[in-house]
């Protein structure tokens, strides 16, 4: 077995619409082709024993040992590798569910489809299950729990802490989409201008100032101090005479820490002798020259959260400790409080297991105490200096308890500092009483304060605390969303986004919007290229300037990637061809239809579908939808759009030169097609089907007016600026260069119809094929070209795609020939050299029709050559 090729699908796509995050490896069985699991002796038993858990596994039997069952009567192996990565999964903290095993249509071949939480662990996951199924067939040893270990290891590395794993859970429930923004805690929540954005808990909202008070400890606590808040007597030191000289002034116990220090790195408690002094002094310095020195308040830890300036909760945090009972030694004691199967590794449960490091061995040894040392009953053993979680500390949720004073002195520090998500650490006997009067203080101020000692405390009511989160980034119900309108199809799709994102930017929209040919933000270019794919449209939707997002979304990037969005508000499908057949497993056109069809599945159900009554497969996508369905057609006599305006839906179609939208019985004629430039005077018919869409979705929105779509259509000129690659004509002296991105047989079709109803005396084709087509399609566009051309010249792509240039020019001859032999043809291989041939042996009068490629290079040529001759 081996594996071909592994893609991160990380949004709605081929498998699943719903199920965004999901592994999609290519696997070739090789031999194993041959032997299903009923036919490898013991492989059964091997794999119920490495995998107990698995008999949960229910599979297509539906019921709790339904796999297992499976792999008795006979199953592939991809069937059970996709169980396996599906548990390995499980085993490490991440429960997941979701798998799929397809053949690719080579036989041996297999999609092996499952889903994941965290990518890296997923693609691990992937390739251990590999390993763990050829174990498994050869009866030989495996080290399971090693990879289990290190997909633990990855999900730590990779996850989103538990704090801002809270804060983008929330948002996501409220439907406020969420974009992470790197491998670490930087997340984006919303689209374009009504994003906000949080790094842990930490948001865009913080003060920058603030921030830099609360990391400041001396400066805190000269301001609250000034407040009247109570807080420990100390000074900052930077050398061992001013430590000296603390020691003297304030006395034992003590406390030590860096100036700027966080988590409790650096920090020393209840310093009792000039020797620990000067250990915790040099212990500080690691992390700064300055140190703070304090009086050590005797008490309790406490920490208090406010949000947006409002009390939430409070917790008591305990450090990780274990508690004597007269026989165990310290390790003995230790092991057994991680048994608790609360505790695990990392941030996998509510508690953390308890690790032995240099802090633990360091507050053994001023006990005199090692792990091998057995304390009296019932003594409390400090394991760690702070109370942090991470380290194995507790918490006990004690929010109920705050006196009100309390409250209101917590909610007066974060104002002071400035911190509208704010943690405080308190030192008290209690929270019941005032602290001003029980002897406690505040020690710290936090900026970016961890959440999960309130969400998953070890004792008491677990608290929500990101939804005030949510609620002071998002108020009033606000989802942080902008329009999406995605567009998809065969062909057609790049200018109906630029028809449509056209007409938004003439009704006043920021648009930003994805083609074939690039990016553009409020219509600047921002990226060259083919731009149709998630990374494209993330683009997009994270630009802090757009407000209307207009997408194409071709197959690649759904095949590839999954769609950028989880869900958008319109979607268009222009009609489904044979295009990139046989590629990533599309090998039929009713696949194709099912690949395009998961566009307008993500549409919300208050939003609309917009498709195309003359495709029979694009009609039939209505079939899955759960949401508003609009349709346009080239026919208002379609029984289709009849039938659906009768039961009062709204459709677009051409009627008597107009484009009109039907609303139940009633017609609104938005504008005679002769009057819309894109549409040459009403000859580019498949530019009338381009317009039809885009004028439904821009109605769809009701800020955009009749007359905002009207004068919009008028205003977009057909041009290589405007459209690049869409029917852009360059008038020569003595002859016209039309260069065109028609790239399929539907495409070629739809050019050759326009083409025809041209008035040139003769009309030459510059004809390719491309590379990644099946052998069919290369020879349909040579016959379709001599249906319409007079003249043809071929020449290749500049990328081969996998082919050589020998053998697509004979693809291309056979299609001719089957049409028409007779008709003149050359070959010139590279398109360059082609324009240059028809620059200097021009045809008077004759339109040359390019189809090209790389649009930018074939109308960078063109443009070259108009200069040469308006210089010459």
């Amino acid at each position: 077995m081996k594996i071909v090729e592994i893609k991160v699908l990380r949004g709605p796509n081929y498998w699943s619409v719903r199920r965004s995050k999901l592994i999609q490896m290519k696997l070739d069985l090789e031999e194993m082709e041959q032997r299903p699991t009923n036919l490898i002796p013991g492989f059964r038993e091997r794999l119920e024993k490495m995998f107990p858990t698995m008999y949960e596994h229910r599979c297509s039997e539906a019921e709790a040992g339904g796999f297992f069952s499976r792999v008795e009567e006979g199953t592939w192996m991809g069937h059970v590798i996709e169980h396996i990565a599906l548990e390995m999964q499980t085993l490490a903290g991440m429960d997941t569910g979701f798998g799929r095993t397809r053949g690719t249509g080579v036989e041996g071949e297999y999609y092996v489809c499952f889903s994941y939480m965290e990518e890296d662990a997923g693609v691990y996951a992937a390739k251990a299950a590999v390993r763990v199924a050829q174990a498994l067939t050869d009866d030989v040893e495996y080290n399971l729990e090693e990879d289990i270990m290190r997909m633990r290891e990855i999900r730590e590395d990779t996850r989103l802490g538990p704090s801002t794993g809270c804060i983008v859970e929330e948002a996501a429930k409220r439907g406020i989409p969420f974009i992470r923004l790197n491998k670490h805690s930087l997340v984006q929540l919303g689209y374009g201008v009504h994003q906000k954005r949080i790094r842990a808990t930490i948001a865009s909202t913080t003060g920058n100032i603030a921030v830099d008070i609360a990391c400041d400890k001396e400066e805190t606590k000269a301001l609250l101090e000034a407040a009247e808040i109570p807080v420990p007597s100390g000074t900052v030191i930077r050398s061992l005479e001013a430590l000296e000289e603390a020691v003297e002034k304030y006395g034992y116990p003590l406390v030590i820490k860096p100036i700027d220090g966080n988590h409790g790195k650096g920090n020393t408690t209840n310093i009792t002798t000039w020797e620990q002094a000067v250990t915790a002094f040099e212990a500080a310095q690691k992390y700064g020259r300055s140190s703070i020195i304090e009086k050590f308040i005797t008490g309790y830890d406490f920490r208090i959260l406010v949000i947006n300036y409002k009390f939430i909760c409070a917790a008591l945090r305990t450090p990780a400790s274990v508690i004597g009972d007269g026989s165990s030694t310290i390790q003995q004691l230790i092991d057994s409080t991680n048994s608790d199967p609360r505790r695990g590794y990392g941030h996998e449960k509510v508690l953390t297991q308890i690790t032995i490091d240099q802090f633990t061995q360091k507050m053994l040894d001023e006990k005199n105490y090692s792990l091998d040392t057995v304390p009296p009953k019932g003594e409390l053993v400090l394991l760690k200096p702070t109370a942090n979680l991470s380290t194995g500390g507790t918490s006990n949720d004690v929010t109920d308890e705050v006196h009100p004073a309390n409250i209101v002195m917590c909610e007066r520090i974060a104002k002071i500092i400035g911190l509208d998500i704010c943690g405080i650490d308190i030192m008290a006997s209690d929270l019941r009483t005032p602290v001003s009067e029980n002897g406690g203080a505040i020690l710290e101020v936090n900026a970016a304060p961890g959440f999960r000692m309130h969400i998953e405390p070890s004792e008491g009511l677990a608290r929500n605390v990101a939804e005030p989160v949510v609620d002071m980034l998002f108020p009033k119900g606000s989802a942080g969303r902008i329009p999406i309108i995605a567009i998809t199809g065969t062909n057609g799709k790049t200018t109906t986004t630029r028809i449509t994102a056209h007409i938004a930017k003439s009704a006043g929209k920021k648009v930003g919007y994805t083609t074939s040919d690039g990016v553009y933000i409020q219509n600047q270019l921002m990226m060259k290229g083919d731009c149709t794919g998630p990374i494209s449209a993330q683009f997009v939707l994270k630009d802090p300037t757009v407000d209307f997002a207009v997408l194409e979304c071709a197959r690649g990037g759904i095949l590839k990637n999954g769609l950028a969005f989880q869900n958008c508000d319109v979607a268009i499908v222009t009609n489904v061809a044979a295009d990139h057949m046989g590629l990533g497993g599309i090998n039929t056109l009713d696949q194709m239809a099912k690949l395009k069809g998961v566009v307008p599945e993500t549409v919300f159900p208050h939003g609309y579908a917009v498709l195309n009554a003359d495709d029979d497969l694009v009609y039939a996508m209505r079939k899955e939808l759960k949401c508003n369905l609009a349709l346009f057609s080239m026919d208002e006599n379609n029984n289709r759009i009849k039938d659906h305006c009768k039961k009062g839906g709204l459709a677009v179609v051409f009627e008597n030169d107009y484009i009109s939208i039907l609303k139940g019985t009633w017609k609104i004629r938005v504008i005679n097609v002769k009057e819309v430039p894109i549409t040459f005077e009403g000859k580019a018919i498949h530019n009338i089907n381009n317009c039809l869409p885009a004028v439904m979705a821009a109605y769809l929105y009701r800020d955009i007016s009749i007359e905002d779509i009207r004068s919009a259509l008028m205003s977009f000129v057909p041009s290589s600026s405007q459209t690049p690659g869409r029917l852009n004509f360059f008038h020569f002296k003595n002859f016209t260069i039309l260069a065109d991105f028609a790239h399929n047989p539907h495409g070629l079709k739809l050019l050759g119809d326009f083409i025809s109803k041209l008035d040139y005396p003769k009309k030459i084709g510059l004809i390719s094929g491309t590379g990644d087509r099946r052998d069919e399609d290369i020879r349909e566009l040579g016959s379709i070209s001599a249906k319409y051309f007079d003249e043809i010249i071929i020449r290749c792509d500049k990328n081969l795609r996998g082919r050589s240039a020998g053998e697509i020019i004979q693809l291309l001859k056979e299609g001719i020939d089957s049409e028409n032999s007779s008709i003149p043809t050359m070959v010139i291989e590279s398109e360059a050299e082609a324009l240059e041939y028809i620059y200097a042996n021009p045809q008077h009068g004759a339109l040359y029709t390019i189809m090209c490629d790389v649009v930018t290079g074939a109308l960078t040529k063109i443009k070259e050559l108009k200069e040469r001759e308006d210089h010459g």
